[in-house]
């Protein structure tokens, strides 16, 4: 007579906790894949956005010194521009500047799209502008 061999409760059990422990490990990777996945999404868009507004600064109409605000995609990305005269700390003690002379600006972008300190771009540029021909005149 043979004696037929299989598995032991206590066998399958274990294989049973194996495969759940294994299963939780997976689901967790693919879980945290797909925040990454949507957070690169995210910043690259805010990139985007903030490359586009960068660039087109200053075409069109004349580059304004202040404070700037708006926003992408119904409110889901956020700007803030400001615009300062550039102050070259060599320079500073003579300034060489004249009624034809074009000026530097200084340039800060920052892009929110939440609230962690993760979800902020900020990008310093500067531009250079021509001369305001209506620099040195009284205009009424």
């Amino acid at each position: 007579m043979r004696r037929q061999r299989g598995f032991t409760l206590l066998e399958v059990i274990i294989a049973f906790a194996l495969l759940a422990l294994a299963l939780t490990l997976l689901l967790g990777s693919l879980s945290g894949a797909s925040r990454q996945v949507r957070a690169a999404d995210q910043s690259t868009r805010a990139a985007l956005h903030g490359q586009s507004l960068l660039a087109q600064l200053g075409v069109g109409e004349r580059l304004q010194i202040g404070h700037t605000e708006g926003e992408f995609e119904g409110g889901r990305y956020r700007w803030q521009l400001d615009v300062a005269p550039y102050v070259d700390p060599v320079a500073a003690a003579a300034p060489l500047r004249g009624a034809n002379t074009p000026e530097l600006l200084q340039l800060r972008l920052v892009m929110r799209w939440g609230q962690g300190a993760r979800e902020r771009m900020v990008w310093d540029s500067l531009r250079l502008v021509p001369p305001d021909p209506n620099r040195g005149r009284n205009v009424p």
